[in-house]
């Protein structure tokens, strides 16, 4: 028997050596140690991906179809900041594939499509025309869909419920139809923000203005506190407020104020980007985790679902870009990054092939696996590379030639934007199904609450 736990105790401790060598201890200050190391959960992201297979659908994800666009951003941040070419075409056609009619409306999940859905894609995709990532041949241009998804979301602003907003839901069978969230909201001011620094037009810069200010008249952004609510209710004349924080409202909100200050000088602009950016470092880079970012509402308890695992990782590349586009922010956020990144790898050392963790501040794997935990970790290893970054984001008049199209989205022929389309028996399904979804969902994360 003494043998028996002798040999035992062997293997445990070959696996835990095993395991010490896959560890990603990068160095922040050596650019190979960081490339290197976002190589590996780059590759790994890509293990739950088969678009790119014989037989595959290319840049989707049936169930979750937003998460191709998280998975595309994280690539193309990947080759921004590593020159790492390998997965361009894989990308180019991922995106390509799912474009619709130039607006991310594609016919087979457009009636199941949230609005926060479709904004996720027209930022990747303004993403890839700010960083120069070439345009594909004899299709649509990154900037294009950009502004497809811009064009299709403002002919759904809706003033005949509480004076404006963009609603979470598109069609009334979704459920969540009856709300206005601010990921909604924020990211549509985040992208018309962001088409007005690339490409100079008013349009957008206007919509920006009255998305913001729509906002912080409503429950979901206070220009005082700057507390970022998570919804508000038209059933109840968007009076009150769901008030869970989450990361990605925060960072929708402060990207699109660091792009309209760099934009157009304006103090407004720097005051809502300096109250946005000091609650979110406080809120979610705890000095309890020494700093190291966490999706706060969900992760200690490990209740976090696989949309809220991705939260932090598009928060930790849009604080990146902040710091580029409004230096001034640099020094409060570059170390954040720092920290986060080499938490973040250390969390990929798992099932001896650098699988990835959710929870960075433990710095060490944390049992957790799937294709979100491995694009977060990428997000933010790369993002320590943005110190290299000397022109960062660009726009059309310094040196960005993705093709403009102010028209774009209009490709479905579809003259008033607000009619339905007719609800098919699949449609009920598939609805029927996402409010079962929803209301599990939405029911756990309250329960959770009362008992915390």
């Amino acid at each position: 028997m003494a043998r028996f736990w002798f040999h035992w105790g062997l293997l445990l401790v070959a696996i835990n050596i095993a395991q010490v060598v896959r560890t990603l201890d990068i160095d922040v200050n050596d650019d190979d140690s960081v490339k290197d190391a976002a190589s590996k959960t780059a590759k790994g992201s890509l293990n739950w991906y088969d678009g790119d297979k014989p037989g595959g659908n290319p840049g989707a994800f049936p169930t979750k179809w937003w998460e191709g666009s998280a998975l595309f951003l994280s690539l193309l941040l990947y080759w921004h900041y590593t020159g790492d070419s390998q997965y361009n075409d894989l990308i180019s056609q991922g995106m390509e594939h799912q474009a619709g009619e130039g607006d991310y409306m594609p016919s087979n999940y457009s009636s199941y499509l949230g609005n926060d859905d479709q904004m996720f894609w027209g930022v990747a995709a303004i993403t890839a025309a700010e960083i120069k990532f070439a345009d594909v041949d004899d299709g649509y241009s990154w900037l294009s869909l950009a502004q497809g998804v811009f064009n299709t979301q403002i002919d759904r602003w809706d003033t005949s419920n509480c004076g404006g907003g963009l609603r979470w839901q598109i069609f009334p069978y979704q459920a969540g139809y009856a709300m206005k969230n601010s990921i909604s909201n924020g990211g549509l001011f985040q992208l018309a923000a962001r088409l007005a620094r690339y490409t100079d037009n008013s349009t957008y810069s206007d919509w920006a203005e009255k998305i913001w200010d729509w906002s912080v008249s409503s429950p979901l952004v206070n220009n005082k506190t700057w507390n970022v609510a998570d919804s508000t209710d038209i059933d109840n004349g968007c009076k009150t407020q769901g008030n869970n924080q989450w990361s990605y409202n925060y960072g929708a909100y402060m990207t699109g104020a660091a792009y309209m200050y760099n934009h157009t000088e304006d103090a407004k602009w720097k005051d809502a980007l300096d109250g946005l950016l000091g609650v979110t470092m406080k809120t979610f880079f705890p000095k309890k985790f020494d700093n190291i970012m966490s999706e706060t509402l969900c992760e200690p308890n490990e209740v976090c679902n696989d949309n809220e695992i991705l939260f932090k990782g598009l928060v930790i590349h849009w604080l990146a870009f902040i710091s580029l586009i409004v230096p001034s922010t640099y020094d409060q956020i570059f170390p954040k990054i720092q920290a986060s990144a080499e938490a973040a790898a250390k969390s990929c050392s798992g099932s001896g092939n650098n699988t990835c963790g959710v929870r960075w501040h433990e710095n060490k794997w944390d049992g957790w696996t799937g294709m979100e935990e491995q694009i977060i970790a990428t997000n933010a290893i790369v993002s320590a590379l943005v110190k290299n970054d000397k022109s960062g984001p660009v726009t059309s008049k310094t040196g960005g030639n993705s093709s403009s199209n102010p028209d774009a989205g209009d490709g479905d022929n579809d003259n008033d934007k607000t009619q339905l389309k007719p609800i098919t028996s699949g449609d009920r399904a598939g609805a029927a199904i996402l409010t079962i979804l929803f209301a599990g969902v939405w029911l756990g994360m309250v329960g959770w609450l009362l008992l915390n």
